[in-house]
């Protein structure tokens, strides 16, 4: 098997950190070894077949989205990156594992969707995927359908309180695929926000003459949100089912599910970077039509509120336990443009699969939280919450060779340069939601599986690299 050496670097873990050399053979993780360590009994440097100086710079997991959507079908068009380049993009940014959604529609068998999705994503994938299973109508079909997926190692199924008429299922329905994942072990994944009301809201703002992006968000105000999220964990309570509530934005919904866990309650909270910097004032709110480009569900909350701020506390205490991007990108022209005149016509998504880890890693820099709980968010809970921390997410001996070489003396320039050379993402979108924005520190090396994807500026990887994941268990569940 073909040995790569990585030397010189700080091993860094949801635990501590360290001065490591990191032994990869072939697609696994052989050993982590003090620096110069000759135990082995032979020069590591002479024989490995690719050495890579880490000197300075951090060392960690290949970085876990468990939260994406490629090629989804969304408001008449669909999410602009496929699973080629979306997967390439992760690449970019230090994402060398992806969870994508299997979407089921109400009238469609689940297994038929689950194939759908897979004919999508094989001999497409530049990083290693899995799948959630989005289940658009609970009924007795779709029901045992989750067991049966439960063996085939789709351990997650997502519902939605939002979007009636087109993924919304009811309390009932709600209740009854809960109680089958008490059963079965899998982990429910929820939408919450209140999409009846919601749906009020909308027509009341549009017969206003409102039509503007900016009232994306403020017909989906946080008590939306925080009822749906309070409703959710009753409803998870009442069937002894785990829950994992998706996207959430608002600070009031993070207290309601805060205060669940104080009580012992086995539900978890993920939150994405949009939410963390981005605002309804600044962003959602930009002059004209601008603020398509960041219309997305949950919607951005208010800065004035400090919701920001928050989330960021939130993720320190531990009652936010995962950071995704919810990464569902469209094009401005064509598609956001859908809504000229209506925003409710704006398909829902902003593109940042590519940027999540150096996003969360400014947080490192801004002192909101420690380089330790970076990995954490990124890499380690998302293995281990979504059945997959035995070999993704950490660098111990027997993982995955899932590498990131991440550079804290580096920069990192997101957005579009203004000399006109053009675009400075990988991501297929015709902007970006990140414009601007500068983060202290580099991805310098991506390795997924001992395959060098990144390096020195250039991409190295290919469509194909990826492998399909059966996932387990989460290990988060009692």
């Amino acid at each position: 098997m073909a040995l790569t050496l990585i030397t010189g670097g700080t091993v860094v873990g949801p635990t501590g950190r360290s001065r490591a050399d990191v032994l990869l053979d072939g697609e696994q993780v052989a050993a982590l070894l003090r620096p110069g360590d000759t135990s082995l009994g032979v020069d590591l440097a002479s024989v490995a077949q690719t050495v890579i100086d880490a000197t300075g710079k951090y060392v960690i997991p290949g970085g876990v989205d468990p939260h994406t959507h490629m090629e989804l079908p969304f408001g008449g068009t669909a999410a602009s990156d496929t699973f080629e380049t979306g997967t390439r993009a992760a690449a970019w940014g230090g994402t060398t594992t992806i969870v994508d959604f299997a979407v089921q529609r109400t009238g469609e068998r689940v297994q038929d969707s689950l194939a759908a999705w897979f004919a999508k994503a094989e001999g497409n994938c530049a990083v290693d995927y899995g799948f959630h299973q989005i289940l658009g109508g609970v009924d007795d079909d779709s029901l045992r359908a989750m067991d049966e997926l439960v063996a085939e190692g789709i351990t997650s199924f997502k519902l939605f309180m939002a979007y009636p008429g087109v993924f919304y299922s009811d309390d009932g329905q709600i209740l009854r695929a809960m109680q089958k994942a008490a059963t079965n072990g899998s982990l429910v994944m929820m939408h919450a926000e209140n999409g009846i009301a919601i749906d009020v809201l909308v027509r009341q703002a549009l017969d206003r003459g409102e039509t503007a992006p900016s009232f994306h968000g403020t017909t989906r105000p946080w008590e939306t949100e925080e009822e749906a999220t309070h409703r959710a964990i009753m409803l998870a309570r009442l069937a002894g089912a785990p829950l994992y509530v998706v996207h959430m934005s608002a600070k009031q919904a993070v207290a309601t599910l805060a205060r669940a866990r104080d009580d012992g309650w086995n539900v978890f909270g993920e939150t994405c970077p949009q939410y963390l910097y981005l605002s309804l004032e600044e962003q959602l709110g930009a002059p004209g039509f601008e603020g398509a480009k960041w219309v997305c569900s949950t919607p951005l909350r208010s800065r004035a509120e400090k919701h920001q701020d928050e989330l960021w506390r939130y993720l320190r205490t531990g009652d936010l336990s995962v950071v995704s991007t919810d990464h569902c990108p469209f094009c401005f022209k064509e598609q956001k443009e859908l809504g000229l005149g209506d925003f409710s016509k704006i398909p829902n998504g902003i593109g940042g699969v590519e940027h999540r880890l150096d996003l969360v890693y400014q947080g490192v820099v801004d002192g909101r939280i420690s380089l330790e709980r970076w990995v954490e968010l990124c890499c380690t809970t998302p293995a281990r919450m979504f059945g997959l921390g035995d070999r993704k997410g950490v660098l111990t001996p027997g993982a995955d060779a899932d590498v990131v070489v991440y550079d804290p003396a580096g920069h990192t320039s997101i957005g579009y340069p203004t000399d006109g050379n053009g675009k400075t993402h990988h991501m297929n979108m015709d902007h970006s939601a990140w414009e601007g924005f500068e983060i202290d520190g580099h991805v310098d090396v991506v390795i997924s599986r001992g395959k060098v994807l990144v390096s020195g500026g250039e991409y190295h990887g290919h469509p194909g690299h990826g492998r399909y994941l059966r996932r387990s268990h989460s290990a988060y569940l009692r």
